[in-house]
């Protein structure tokens, strides 16, 4: 095997490792987003909660069913929601970094690869 062969084999080889990243990278901003719908969606419940008073009725959608439940359960379920929804966001975040730093390290040898296969490339035309 050719140097030249040596370097496309690396270069292809790195090449599959950043679309790799980029593919879970892509996977995780996305999960990320519904996170954050999610939140908003929880933050507007528990806005509207508080505007109740003691004893007023809540429902919760079970299925095709609405279920009466307490209104102190209610904003204890909700508040429980965007504290697991805000540690999961938190846990994205940091994914996404890695992710990030991983992405960036690949596109760095990529770029020594590709140069190194350039010059190859150079090297080999002058000789022939």
């Amino acid at each position: 095997m050719s140097g030249g062969e040596n370097l496309q084999k690396k270069l292809q080889g790195e090449l599959e490792k950043y679309q790799a990243a980029q593919k879970d990278l892509q996977k995780y901003l996305s999960a990320r987003q519904q996170l954050d719908a999610q939140l908003n969606e929880n933050n507007m419940v528990k806005d509207e909660l508080e505007k109740l008073e003691k004893g007023e009725n809540v429902f919760k959608l079970i299925g095709p069913v609405l279920v009466k439940q307490e209104l102190t359960e209610a904003k204890q379920n909700v508040q429980k929601r965007i504290e697991y929804i805000t540690s999961e966001v938190k846990r994205h975040d940091n994914t996404i970094k890695d992710l990030e730093k991983t992405q960036e390290s690949h596109r760095e040898n990529l770029t020594k690869l590709q140069l190194q296969f350039q010059q190859a490339q150079v090297k080999a035309a002058a000789r022939s």
